[in-house]
């Protein structure tokens, strides 16, 4: 994957690059996007009713009292080449529809884990992978979480040995920009594996 030239890039404004922040309901979407947004965060958060609880699993999460029903918005400038727009997936599976759109033009992601819901990680994991979208996985360090080694939570998700996994704290914002900096970092290093394949053909 290489990044697109474009005016932007030619006339002194920043580039920007579109990222996803994605994984299972109660993950910490929301707050990973509100702590490092350098914007007040755009969020389409509803109150959760008694209509929703056969539906939801509220396991680990009965503290939740509001959900993400479209998506999240956020920005964040890196330098003045280039401006990151992160935008938070909904969730719940009845609202996952929506991904197939919001992953339209996305350059990469951040697939949140919660390993308290270890089966929920799967499907946010196979989403990228069958679309060839770069990610990195971070493990949301949720107070009443388990001890588990990166190690051990790589077997569990039998994560390729290319996806780096970092731990994360949602709501600080220097460890989501450790994890940003990992999927840039992630991202610059696929480019020039691309860009070397493509020489040597």
């Amino acid at each position: 994957m290489q990044y697109e030239h474009s005016d932007a890039a030619t006339d002194g404004a920043p580039q920007p690059v579109k990222i996803l922040i994605a994984g299972g309901f109660g993950v910490g979407k929301t707050t990973l996007v509100g702590a490092i947004s350098e914007i007040e965060p755009l969020t389409t958060e509803a109150m959760m009713t008694a209509y929703s609880e056969p539906v939801d699993d509220l396991s680990q999460v009965d503290r939740k009292t509001s959900t993400t029903v479209a998506m999240d918005f956020g920005r964040i400038t890196v330098d003045a080449e280039l401006i990151l727009y992160l935008f938070g997936t909904p969730g719940q599976e009845r609202f996952w529809f929506m991904w197939d759109d919001l992953v339209d033009g996305a350059l990469g992601a951040v697939v949140l884990l919660d390993t308290r819901r270890i089966q929920d990680c799967f499907a946010a994991v196979d989403f990228f992978e069958s679309r060839g979208v770069p990610f990195v996985a971070a493990v949301n360090q949720f107070d009443d979480a388990g001890s588990y080694s990166l190690e051990e939570v790589r077997e569990a998700l039998s994560l390729p040995e290319h996806v780096p996994l970092v731990r994360a704290d949602a709501r600080s914002k220097d460890s989501v920009k450790m994890v940003l900096i990992a999927l840039l970092d992630h991202l610059m290093q696929r480019a020039i594996a691309d860009s070397r394949s493509a020489q040597r053909v």
